[in-house]
């Protein structure tokens, strides 16, 4: 079955530069919360992990950091390409809410800087790479965790992050049609041909 217009059925996107998700998606968050505090990189983890990793003693200071939302807007411009045998372009912006939870003894020092980093226009320019951009952040809140009858220390806040969606489908163009265009009721129908 041809994935194009020329037959029937659903289209799935061609394989260019298809949007970052799942764990290439984690992995730029991960970066980022990186380069904004100089946490090591295994202290800055996914949210969600296949295997669950032990969490740290309380006395290490690390990060969770995981998309909670995608909020897609509602009408994508559809924009036909006539070259070659041609193709449409769906182009979309999304907002992604992405939750940042710090602990350890500096977790509220830590969230600090990395709210206030991400305003540095050298550090969210790094965004522009994967066709993102800094919409807002959120209040830093304390969200302590009680385990074991012990309470760890943990400060949240999110970051609201636009991205840019483009995906490529090949609706190709239309090289003939024959067609029957009723004018007036009272004459004769013209039948074009091409």
């Amino acid at each position: 079955m041809a994935n194009d217009s020329t037959q029937a059925g659903w289209l799935v996107p061609t394989a260019q530069s298809p949007p970052l998700e799942d764990a290439a998606l984690d992995a730029v968050f991960q970066q980022m919360i990186v380069g904004l505090t100089g946490l090591p990189g295994n202290m800055v983890r996914p949210r969600w992990q296949a295997t669950v990793p032990k969490q740290p003693e309380p006395s290490t200071n690390w990060c969770a950091i995981g998309v909670m939302n995608s909020e897609a807007d509602a009408n994508p411009a559809m924009i036909h390409d006539g070259d070659g045998e041609g193709s449409d372009t769906l182009q979309r912006n999304e907002i992604l809410t992405v939750l940042a939870s710090f602990y350890g003894p500096n977790a509220s020092a830590n969230a600090a800087q990395a709210r206030d980093g991400i305003f540095v226009s050298q550090n969210n320019a790094m965004l522009g790479t994967y066709s993102m951009g800094l919409v807002s952040v959120g209040p830093k809140r304390p969200a302590p965790e009680l385990v074991n009858q012990q309470w760890i220390r943990r400060f949240d806040f999110e970051i609201r992050i636009r991205r840019e969606i483009i995906r490529t489908y090949n609706v190709l163009n239309i090289l003939s049609a024959d067609a029957t265009v009723d004018s007036d009721p009272r004459t004769q129908p013209i039948t074009v041909s091409q």
